[in-house]
């Protein structure tokens, strides 16, 4: 299925001017000087005041969900594309809904899988400095054109992030989530590496290279958990959820799902097994696409 058009997302791309993010970040040196107040830092605020707004609004009340992270350059038939799906179908049966970026490639396949399972899609998207739309599985999109707003949404909302390969976004991602969780910023939150071929290089450099030379603490090695199981992802992360739930003392906030009914699924062929573990490898990559989006 088609992307569906996102032109509220896309004025930056069709009337050639910069987006809301390069704006903000330009040097003061740098900017043209202008009379408009609504060019201004102090008006921005505003604006940046309304995404929260909007975020907190549509998101306040969706329950326990799982943000999903992954390559927008990832297709359709690609093993990646099937564990996504696969992982977030079995998320969604367990309760939970489903966060994405709202783009292409993983992300798409994530929505897919929640829709699958009845479970709430949303995708929040961002505002890049090309033409972009939102994946036809979403059920509630959200545009930002700040990138700090969205990554907010993205923790605030979320009992777990499940990160699958992908490239400078996936990592933004990661890290934020990484050092979140080791100054205390957020608690009792599994991050899921899914694909141990792809990530091994990285999780190696973190224990042979940060960890060896004092950089990181020997717990922060363990903020990590890698795996190829869909299943195993998803164990860890309810077994965590309920864990939470005990020790707070508040009810497991999953009793009033599934959101919708299960759509028809049309699998991939496999063993019989599931979909086949993440590959390492991406085909077929798109370059104006990024998972960032």
């Amino acid at each position: 299925m088609p992307e569906q058009d996102n032109p509220t997302l896309n004025v930056a791309q069709r009337t050639r001017t910069s987006t809301e993010d390069e704006r903000l970040l330009q040097s003061p040196t740098e900017s043209p000087s202008t009379d408009d107040f609504t060019r201004s830092d102090p008006w921005r605020v505003f604006r940046i005041m309304g995404e929260f707004v909007e975020g907190f609004d549509n998101l306040a009340r969706i329950g326990p969900a799982v943000t999903i992270f992954g390559s927008a350059r990832t297709p359709p038939d690609h093993p990646e594309y099937a564990a996504a799906r696969h992982t977030a179908r079995l998320l969604g049966e367990q309760g939970f809904a489903i966060i994405t970026g709202g783009g292409p490639g993983v992300m798409q396949a994530a929505n897919q899988g929640a829709r699958e399972a009845g479970a709430l899609s949303i995708g929040c998207n961002i505002e890049l400095p090309f033409e972009q739309g939102i994946n036809p599985y979403v059920d509630v999109a959200i545009n930002f054109r700040y990138f700090f707003v969205r990554k907010t949404m993205f923790v605030k909302y979320a009992e777990a992030f499940i990160i699958f390969p992908g490239g400078f976004g996936t990592m933004d991602e990661l890290f934020e989530a990484l050092t979140l969780i080791q100054t205390g910023k957020v608690r009792d939150f599994p991050v899921i590496l899914v694909g141990r071929a792809y990530w091994a290089g990285l999780v190696d450099w973190i224990r042979d290279t940060l960890l060896t030379e004092g950089k990181i603490s020997p717990d922060d090695v363990d903020l990590l958990m890698v795996t190829d199981s869909p299943e195993e992802a998803v164990a860890a992360i309810e077994k965590c959820y309920l864990s939470n739930c005990s020790a707070a003392g508040r009810p497991d906030h999953r009793a009033a799902k599934p959101r919708r009914g299960p759509a028809p699924i049309a699998e991939a062929k496999t063993d019989g097994a599931g979909p086949p573990p993440a590959s390492p490898a991406n085909t077929a990559a798109d370059p104006e696409k990024h998972d960032a989006q």
